[in-house]
């Protein structure tokens, strides 16, 4: 079993070192390009940035795949599944339509329907769902019609559901990282732990879709160099997907039973994948609850389920209080509790000890979202070991005074500008500053 570790952690590194070093240069082809939109009301960034990141993630995705092709283990894969094939195809058309889209825009419905022919393009290759485990019925078999009505729908709730998360600097890549972490732990104990060949696919996907994320993850962490923008965020949606769709889809339960020992041992292993959907909505489940309470609350309000609003769950932190690291931080963390505690508990789903562990980090996520403004300060003699704002002011009532003075004009200036566009935008050349704002970083320039 080591080898096999070995091959996906190279993949691993690979994928991630290609995407890594190709962000640069995608960078400064994006400002070069021009794709670079003026700033929106609904942004939080106060700069015009860069997009086309997933021109780098789907170069990384690219070489991943490539590189698995030759390994001696995962090689079978592509030899006996033509879903690699498959993921590649549809892959590569999300990425087109998302390149359009960051340079020159595409139409909501116009997206949509590329997004579904994607998805058709993948279907017609045998990524499909194939059948549904269906608890106290059993396993039931679909339609080519309804499968592919199935598996269109799960590529496009998935991919809008990554696409709607992508609000702040490294949200949506450190979210979809941390799930492909948890599928890649749930999809390699079906192949491995079950000897369950038609899990191998899944695996692969989950180690590249790690791979993309974390390679362009230094790039876009906050304050971000460049932003993936729909090129990126719909492609690793579409990966999470297929990844989806090929393991609760293509693994037979019947198979599993005959593996673990009996029905009552293949149900258990199989509470996370009872209804095809079940799964990649729990590894995804937070950007899939944006993406429901954002149409609700566009279509109560009588506008386009697609109209850009700041009614996300990352703006609704920012607006209580949280800083733009800390928001980020607390969606990692109510991603990484829902989906490894999915994982943990289809492993052994009659332990308690799960369900309290799970029930406790929640009241802890629950506390850290009720104290927006809390700030711990470090002991005086430790404040050399801690990030400044970490440590306690100095300054005395008159600098105090003259600081918020200093401020004060800046809070009064109302509403910025929207910043043009264009290859002088401020972080179109040299060294971004780290401070949002100098005057309320505590300088006086």
């Amino acid at each position: 079993m080591g080898q096999p570790v070995r091959e996906y952690l190279l993949t691993l590194c690979v994928t991630a070192a290609v995407t890594y070093l190709l962000t640069g240069p995608v960078r400064k082809f994006a400002i070069a390009a021009g794709a670079m939109p003026e700033i929106r009301a609904r942004d939080v960034h106060r700069e015009p940035t860069p997009r086309l990141g997933g021109i780098a993630m789907f170069g990384g995705l690219c070489a991943g795949l490539l590189v698995a092709s030759h390994l001696t283990n995962l090689k079978s894969v592509f030899e006996s599944s033509n879903e690699p094939r498959a993921l590649l195809s549809g892959a590569a058309l999300i990425w087109i339509l998302g390149v359009l889209d960051d340079k020159w825009g595409v139409d909501a419905l116009v997206k949509l329907g590329g997004q579904m022919i994607a998805a058709g393009v993948m279907v017609l290759q045998g990524l499909t769902i194939l059948w549904i485990p269906i608890p106290g019925i059993g396993t039931v078999s679909l339609t080519p019609m309804q499968g592919t009505l199935l598996t269109v729908a799960l590529v496009v709730i998935t991919i809008n559901a990554v696409n709607f998360v992508d609000g702040l600097d490294g949200l949506a890549s450190g979210m979809v990282c941390i799930a492909a972490a948890a599928f890649f732990m749930y999809a390699y104990r079906l192949w491995y732990g079950y000897g369950i060949e038609a899990a191998a696919p899944a695996t692969l996907f989950s180690v590249v879709l790690m791979g993309m994320c974390l390679g362009f993850l230094p790039h876009n962490m906050h304050p971000a160099r460049i932003f993936m923008g729909d090129s990126g965020s719909m492609l690793i949606g579409l990966v999470m997907a297929a990844g989806a769709v090929s393991i609760t889809g293509q693994v037979d339960p019947d198979l599993l039973g005959e593996k673990t020992g009996g029905l009552r041992e293949a149900t258990h292993a199989m509470v996370p994948v009872y209804i095809p959907l079940l799964l990649p909505l729990t590894v995804i489940a937070v950007p899939v609850a944006d993406l429901i309470l954002a149409i609700v609350r566009r279509t109560w309000k009588g506008q386009s389920p697609f109209a850009a609003d700041r009614g996300h769950l990352h703006h609704r932190l920012l607006e209580i209080g949280h800083s733009h690291s800390r928001a980020v931080l607390i969606m990692y963390f109510w991603s990484a509790l829902i989906a490894f505690g999915a994982v943990a508990y289809s492993v052994n789903n009659a332990s308690m000890w799960i369900v309290l562990g799970i029930v406790l980090l929640s009241a802890v996520g629950l506390v850290l979202l009720l104290l927006p403004r809390f700030t711990p300060r470090a002991p005086r003699w430790a404040e050399w070991m801690v990030p400044p704002r970490y440590r306690r002011s100095r300054r005395g009532p008159a600098e105090g005074a003259a600081a918020a003075e200093d401020v004060a004009p800046a809070d009064a200036e109302g509403e910025r500008e929207p910043m043009p566009a264009g290859i002088n935008g401020a972080t179109a050349i040299g060294d971004r500053s780290r401070f949002v704002d100098r005057r309320k970083a505590g300088s006086n320039r």
